[in-house]
């Protein structure tokens, strides 16, 4: 670089740092926005001029071409200090009539392009207003007009909030209500996330004991929609019990200690549902031990009260040998030892190596009576005991050889 270029560029650094440091921006009711210092410049008479013409166009009632000579003063006077109010006002105008979703940006754009801006804490106040219409169900527009409401968007302003201003007093307000966007779109996994940001980073803020009762809550809403699960119940209960020892003085500490009370019975209410459901499918021997469950687990409730009714009347509708659970029926031992043969030639059938014919199931054979009709006991002294018989110690003939 030659000498005298170097000479120019620190020449324009030192006015552009004067101005910063000696200048003021002024604002007078009959003279409107000005530049007063010792290192005033052509450029920054420049941005006066064009931001009285954008306060003129205002005063007239000409809201659109104010926006339009603000956008301008921005784009070719960026660095004079009245760039910073000619941002802002761009979003004034915008939030003026309705156009919010633009307005957010241009307060955005402040955030920016000036956070050391005077008008920063006003600029952070706006965005989060705007914020919270979007998550009230504000209409997202395109090409002006309203559509429908957008918690995505939503989402995406108070995450911008929280990026740039983390140490605004909206930060940990802004976080919570990521976290309220995400729950009303659904996502819980994201949304417990966020409110748990909210507890770590935020800790002493007023807004942290909220945020801990919604991870409880969400949690609680995810055992609700989705499949019952203990383990979720049993996080949305420690989440909740948490809660109640950090902030014993919460408003919401009754409110919590019902939720868990109503996650206790959530085992039971589902126990209930399902014996039910094979009640409903004549599946009676299932749904007794169903029943059976509820009454154990949750005695003296009402679904415990429900299920001993439903038993009671299962038992005179269908007799409680229906109902017992246990085998179809008493295995002899005349019936045991068919069984043991007959899955021996099974077992050797399905061998690779099995060259044999083929294995025949043989018909149960049931003593007929006259009529074909099976024979009856008819005295007890008939009815022996089952016996098993014993195991044969030679081969059974009927049985093919394993190869040799």
């Amino acid at each position: 670089m030659s000498k005298i270029a170097l000479v120019l560029s620190l020449t324009l650094l030192s006015g552009v740092a004067s101005l910063r440091c000696d200048a003021a921006v002024v604002y007078r009711s009959s003279e409107g926005w000005s530049v007063e210092g010792d290192a005033a410049s052509a450029d920054t008479g420049s941005a006066v001029a064009q931001m009285r013409y954008a306060e003129d166009l205002e005063a007239k009632g000409d809201d659109i071409g104010a926006y339009k000579a603000c956008k301008v003063l921005v784009k070719r006077y960026g660095l004079s200090m009245l760039a910073p109010k000619a941002q802002r006002k761009m979003g004034v105008l915008l939030q003026k009539h309705g156009d919010y979703d633009k307005a957010f940006d241009a307060y955005n754009g402040y955030l920016t392009k000036y956070p050391q801006g005077s008008d920063f804490d006003s600029v952070v106040e706006q965005m989060f207003a705007i914020g919270k219409l979007f998550l009230e169900g504000q209409k997202k527009k395109v090409l002006g007009v309203p559509t429908t409401a957008s918690m995505g968007r939503a989402q995406a302003m108070f995450e911008s909030i929280v990026k740039s201003a983390p140490f605004s007093k909206y930060a940990p307000l802004a976080q919570f209500n990521v976290g309220q966007a995400l729950e009303k779109q659904g996502k819980y996994p994201e949304a417990i996330k966020a409110y748990q940001t909210v507890v770590t980073k935020y800790a002493g803020d007023a807004i942290a004991d909220d945020a801990l009762y919604q991870v409880g809550y969400v949690r609680m809403q995810e055992t609700r929609e989705g499949s019952y699960d203990r383990a979720s119940v049993a996080k949305a209960r420690e989440s909740f019990e948490d809660f109640i020892n950090r902030y014993p003085e919460s408003e919401k500490v009754s409110q919590a200690k019902d939720n868990m009370k109503s996650l206790e019975g959530g085992t039971t209410k589902s126990a209930l549902e399902i014996a039910r459901f094979y009640d409903k499918t004549k599946q009676h021997r299932a749904a007794v031990i169903y029943y059976n469950d509820v009454i154990k687990s949750q005695p003296g409730s009402p679904e415990s009260e429900i299920a001993k009714t439903r038993i009671e009347e299962m038992k005179q509708l269908y007799g409680e040998d229906a109902l017992r659970a246990g085998p179809e029926r008493t295995e002899t031992g005349a019936r045991a030892a068919q069984r043991r043969k007959l899955q021996a030639k099974l077992d050797t059938a399905s061998r690779p190596d099995y060259v044999g014919p083929p294995v025949v199931v043989p018909e149960e054979k049931i003593d007929k009576g006259p009529g074909g009709k099976p024979k009856l006991r008819t005295s007890p002294s008939k009815i022996g005991p089952a016996v098993e018989p014993e195991l044969p110690s030679t081969p059974d003939p009927d049985l093919p050889k394993p190869p040799e």
